[in-house]
């Protein structure tokens, strides 16, 4: 007991000792004296946040569901605009036309041996107290096709290429049928997209309790988790080609835009997608004959999981409402005194798909009391040298349509003025999570020295650090970690309201929560509510707390800074990474493809085969040749270079003004003017999303997934395209 007491109090006293040593150092961007005074500024900010003001917005935004286009929906952006209004900012509603479904028609049913027709409907639980209430969207998949479709059903585990790769050994063809697929592992409108690549004619995406149900944990309202009528909404829009108002690619979304015919929209999906409860899948996948699923493809329900065909017919029919609805969001700014053209932008969308405690207002809630204590701050006298800008962002949901709009209505302003983008979304008790640009990645990593983490009383590096310790594969993964001394970014996919910023822009982006110890199984549910998220959210509300001190901190240094904040070191040592990446990923896939092609070529697969099961051999792939990645190489020799001056020139005198701006428009640099191949939208040649991943990130994407693709001759352009743009940054940091 002794020496567990010592070991504690040793513990706290290197805690403080690091947050102490965090706080002596000059800040990224200021010297001795002004970092001291921007300390002092950011404990003022932090007595002014409050955890019971956040549960108390938590609680009221989430008190009844408010989608976009719902009189909920303008009256929590309204509210929300009082409130910035209230702490001093000057505020508006801007309002964009966009176009949302919902559904009028869902029919679900089996027909045959034993017919089933599916619930569709999350009941209500007296153990939650808005799970009850009017105006819920019912369970649906935003920008699923109309249909009125019939065919045997096939299981398609979670339904990614590869899964269709070893459905087509087994011999088993989607075409002309209707698949089931399981939530997770990609996003979701990947796999309607994948399943009517393959000849599909209608796509059911089910949660499986061995991912969010009752093998995770207690379900719902004993525990977090799914329970078995609970359904994800989503949007399955094709987000990869681009995200936004998918009538007006490009362009604002005003009343008087030009506007695509609906039918020639390519991010609307062509085949019926409908998702559904672990309750209503099991009939489904119970009528399934055909080979047993491989145990990796197995769930948790209490029958054996076959591939299909299924003994009787499954009948989906789809009729939704293709309106134009308004969107609000909402702009509020204080002007910087001294650079009141450079912006600092924070945002979090406030639209949910039903109540969204969670998703999106935790993290609202968070962004509205650093707003508060900004407010008061300049109430008090502080005045920010460059303007904040809060916002809060409608329709995020069905495909960040409210932030898409508003930056493309905006962009060349935006390319001008645009320091940072700072998103949030929903927010949990647990770790930080911190991705984007890299060049900011000194601005983050002195942060999450000086905010404490609630639960331990260590800085958040600390706890995030000794998190991913522990998850990582390796001995030699875990003392790398253990050695390093500087947060890393990860990379930025889509999924929130940061991709048109940064991915379209080039605007340097920020993406900051936490989360870890909420799990549950409450997502896009009706049960994403208030009485949920306290029980297993954030109960003391203390990761508001946290989100609020994180993200207030970047917005204050960046508004403040003398000198901005940005080190593209960082982004070249992150960048040379990825090279290598892709340098062994060519390596492992010829490695792999000559000893598969030789397999076989030689027969091995047939001879281990089953002789009962008609399983057959892969097919041989061609060889993979050798790419030529000294052009990346030697781009990246002299970006080494140029960051390397731009930081002495930047640290050194001159007019400061000048050197910021060049430093904020330092990432433009890297768009591509025709943009990744078959999604021009989509222009940072490091960070997008996947095209078969959704949500998760592909870095150097015109590369990378050309040699996924092994499109061998679009990967040596692309490295060609990408160094072009490393060679242009690299030159303009030259003449910083």
């Amino acid at each position: 007991m002794q020496t567990r007491s010592i070991t504690c109090v040793l513990s706290v006293f290197l805690s403080y000792a690091t947050l102490s040593t965090a706080q002596q150092k000059p800040i990224t961007g200021y010297n001795s004296s002004e970092s001291a005074a921007q300390l002092q500024l950011e404990t003022r900010f932090d007595k002014l946040l409050s955890a019971a003001a956040i549960g108390d917005n938590i609680r009221t935004l989430s008190a009844y569901p408010h989608h976009i286009g719902s009189a909920r929906g303008k009256a929590v952006a309204e509210d929300i605009a009082a409130k910035f209004k209230s702490y001093g900012f000057e505020t508006n509603i801007v309002s964009y036309q966009v176009l949302f479904p919902t559904p009028k028609t869902r029919v679900l049913e089996l027909t045959g041996p034993t017919p089933y027709k599916a619930v569709l409907k999350e009941p209500a639980l007296k153990e939650d107290g808005t799970s009850a209430q009017e105006g819920q969207l019912p369970t649906y998949n935003a920008w699923s096709a109309d249909g009125n479709v019939n065919g045997e059903l096939v299981f398609v585990n979670y339904g990614l290429p590869e899964d269709y790769e070893w459905l087509e050994r087994q011999g088993v063809d989607v075409k002309g049928k209707i698949v089931i697929a399981k939530y997770g592992h990609s996003w979701r409108g990947i796999k309607p997209k994948v399943a009517y690549e393959h000849g599909a004619i209608g796509c059911i995406i089910y949660s499986d309790p061995a991912d969010d149900g009752y093998t995770q944990g207690d379900v719902y309202p004993k525990g977090a988790y799914k329970n078995e009528y609970g359904v994800q909404r989503g949007s399955v829009m094709d987000m990869v080609i681009y995200p936004g108002d998918p009538l007006t690619p490009g362009t604002g979304a005003t009343a008087s835009a030009k506007r695509l015919d609906r039918t020639q929209a390519p991010t609307i999906l062509k085949i019926p997608v409908l998702p559904i409860s672990y309750h209503d899948a099991q009939p489904l996948l119970k009528s399934l004959e055909g080979p047993v699923a491989p145990a990796a493809w197995r769930g948790t329900l209490p029958i054996t999981y076959h591939i299909g065909p299924s003994v009787g017919k499954v009948h989906l029919e789809l009729a939704f409402d293709w309106k134009l609805v308004p969107a609000y969001d909402v702009i509020a700014k204080i002007k910087g005194a001294k650079y009141p053209d450079q912006w600092v932008i924070r945002g979090n969308h406030h639209d949910a798909w039903v109540n969204g405690a969670s998703d999106p207002i935790s993290g609202m809630a968070a962004e509205l009391d650093e707003a508060k204590a900004i407010g008061q701050l300049v109430k008090d006298g502080y005045q920010p040298a460059r303007t904040l800008v809060y916002c809060a962002w409608d329709g995020e949901e069905p495909g960040l349509l409210g932030s898409t709009e508003w930056v493309e209505d905006h962009a060349q302003e935006l390319q001008q003025k645009a320091v940072a983008y700072i998103n949030s979304d929903g927010n949990g008790r647990g770790f930080l999570y911190a991705g984007g640009s890299h060049a900011l990645e000194p601005l983050v990593a002195d942060i999450a020295q000086t905010v404490t983490d609630p639960q331990t009383k260590v800085s958040i590096y600390e706890r995030k650090k000794a998190a991913d310790v522990l998850k990582a594969g390796n001995a030699k993964a875990k003392k790398d970690l253990l050695q390093q001394q500087q947060l890393t970014l990860s990379a930025l996919g889509s999924g929130s309201d940061y991709s048109s910023f940064l991915q379209h822009l080039g605007v340097p982006s920020l993406n900051i929560g936490f989360g870890g110890e909420d799990e549950g199984g409450d997502y896009h549910s009706i049960f994403d509510s208030w009485d949920h998220y306290r029980r297993f959210g954030d109960p003391e509300f203390a990761y508001g707390v946290a989100l609020a001190q994180t993200a207030g901190r970047a917005a204050l240094r960046l508004a403040d800074a003398p000198v901005l904040p940005f080190n593209f070191s960082n982004l070249q040592k992150t960048i040379a990474g990825y090279v290598k990446e892709l340098d062994a990923l060519v390596t492992t896939m010829r490695e792999n493809t000559a000893i598969e092609n030789e397999l076989i070529r030689n027969r091995q697969y047939d001879l281990a085969a089953d002789p009962q099961e008609k399983v057959k051999a892969p097919a041989t792939k061609a060889e993979v040749p050798y790419l030529d990645f000294s052009p990346l190489q030697n781009a990246l020799v002299a970006l080494d270079t140029a960051a390397h001056h731009a930081n002495v020139k930047a640290a050194g005198t001159g007019d400061k003004a000048a050197i910021n701006q060049a430093l904020y428009q330092a990432e433009q640099q890297l768009l591509v003017a025709n943009g990744l191949p078959r999604r021009d939208w989509y222009k940072h040649a490091i960070y997008a999303p996947g095209f078969y991943t959704g949500y998760g990130v592909k870095t150097v994407p015109g590369v990378r997934e050309a040699i996924e693709q092994r499109d061998w001759k679009e990967a040596q352009e692309q490295i060609i395209i990408v160094a072009g743009a490393i060679n242009k940054l690299a030159a303009y940091l030259e003449k910083i």
